[in-house]
């Protein structure tokens, strides 16, 4: 198998791209002005293969699941991610004919509408199990919500990179903080994982300032992501901040102040948030100036387990890794419950995790004012299996009806009339064999308490 870590954590991931597309409010100081999709580079090889297939999203996907297959991966369970700027600005027609083209590849069959393109995937062969959209929080409204709820989406990440007006307004961002707080709240309130895209060394911060606004992202109840991708700031060319380098104006951190300032974030981040990233992959043929060395959570991992620091968050702690490093792997495992408030609810992550905390699988539930609880993602982690294969230590070992089965406790517990989950297209089979039943807008499958 090439690249075993791409379904490590228990999916095949299949990115497509949108064409580009200049954003309304203009272009971020930081945010390159070439011809390719928003925030990307023409050389970028998901920007590359998407526009060797003209953006044509039936045929990314396709190309996609063909290339892992190849590669050795299973790719029964698929999750999908729209990528390449934000989607929800495109015309509402053109966001559902895009998504309804990446079912139908999976699929392998065109279908008239996208409701019965997600009628199909149900049960093909290649399951859309999770759904991402990138957006920006003042693009997050009601109506974009329901619109994703309607594409079959589960999680959304947000292009937050700091938590500060004075920033936003330096560098052009054309939002607000409080922008970011109500897109939190309203995603979380309709059941979707929330991520953020995170800036250390943006414009007008220093590491001080960063550590500050990461810290307030977990103190403050405002805020509370279940991931978050770590992007340090580079200069890179077509960005206006390429002209403030050059005038001496900026100069991006050196590669020892941001492993020191990620390891400071890695430390305090909560066990219920995922680090999904750390720098993303720019051809060094676009990059002025900043960290060129993409593979560096490798070596500050390296260095965390050599130091013995204590580190809580998800992907540190997965299995799937655990087997990956052929580490030896304690079986006796238990449930763990950890609960928190956050935007206006209370949280509940569970976790089935062994004596060295190691992560087989967790469940997220919301409670709030509703007589409904929220399943706002159930996941088990290890490397992917085909579907109907026998599982060896995580995968099809039932963990999930366990997680599931001490949500709905919970939910009863606090006198919620009914339990519903977010759940991907490919997974309502699943749900359907544990007594859940599709709601009449077809959107969460759920259950009466």
């Amino acid at each position: 198998m090439k690249k075993p870590t791409k379904t490590i954590s228990g999916v095949a991931p299949v990115a497509v791209m949108i064409p580009p597309r200049a954003c309304k409010h203009g272009a971020c100081v930081f945010c390159p002005t070439l011809n390719a999709p928003q925030s990307y580079t023409p050389e970028s090889p998901a920007a590359l293969r998407a526009k060797s297939l003209d953006y044509d999203p039936f045929k990314q996907t396709k190309t996609r699941i063909k290339m892992l297959k190849e590669m050795g991966h299973p790719v029964d369970k698929i999750e999908l991610i729209i990528m390449g700027g934000t989607f929800l600005s495109f015309p509402r027609e053109f966001q559902f004919q895009f998504v309804k083209r990446c079912y139908d590849a999976m699929n392998g069959k065109t279908s008239k509408t996208l409701k019965q393109a997600k009628k199909l995937n149900e049960k093909a062969t290649y399951r859309c199990v999770a759904l991402c959209i990138e957006t920006r929080p003042d693009v997050c409204g009601e109506k974009e919500i329901k619109d994703m709820l309607e594409f079959g989406a589960t999680r959304v990440e947000l292009g937050v990179q700091a938590i500060d007006d004075k920033i936003y307004k330096l560098v052009n961002r054309g939002h607000s903080v409080s922008d970011v707080i109500d897109a939190t709240r309203r995603l979380k309130n309709a059941g979707f994982k929330v991520g953020y895209h995170l800036m250390p060394g943006i414009y007008g911060s220093n590491p001080k300032r960063d550590l500050r606004m990461f810290k307030k992202i977990f103190s403050s109840q405002k805020y509370k992501p279940d991931q978050i991708k770590i992007y340090p700031c580079q200069v890179l060319k077509g960005s206006k901040l390429e002209d403030i380098y050059w005038k001496g104006k900026y100069k991006p951190y050196p590669k020892p102040l941001v492993a020191e300032l990620i390891i400071k974030m890695l430390k305090i981040t909560p066990r219920y948030c995922r680090i999904m990233r750390i720098l993303r992959e720019i051809p060094l043929v676009y990059l002025v100036c900043g960290i060129k060395h993409i593979d560096m959570r490798k070596d500050i991992e390296e260095e965390i387990r050599k130091s013995k620091k204590r580190v809580n968050e998800i992907r540190f702690r997965e299995i799937g890794f655990a087997v990956r490093d052929k580490r030896k792997i304690n079986l006796d495992l238990k449930l763990k419950k950890t609960r928190y408030r956050a935007s206006g609810g209370m949280e509940y992550f569970l976790e089935i995790v062994n004596k060295d905390d190691l992560l087989f699988g967790l469940l997220r539930l919301r409670l709030d004012k509703s007589k409904t609880a929220t399943v706002r993602e159930l996941h088990v982690y290890g490397p992917a299996l085909n579907l109907g294969e026998e599982g060896k230590i995580s995968q099809h070992k039932g963990l999930g009806k366990k997680l599931l089965i001490e949500a709905e406790k919970i939910a009863k517990k606090a006198r919620k009339s009914r339990i519903r989950v977010i759940s991907g297209v490919g997974v309502r089979e699943y749900y359907k064999k544990l007594g859940y039943t599709l709601d009449e807008k077809r959107v969460y499958v759920e259950k009466k308490l």
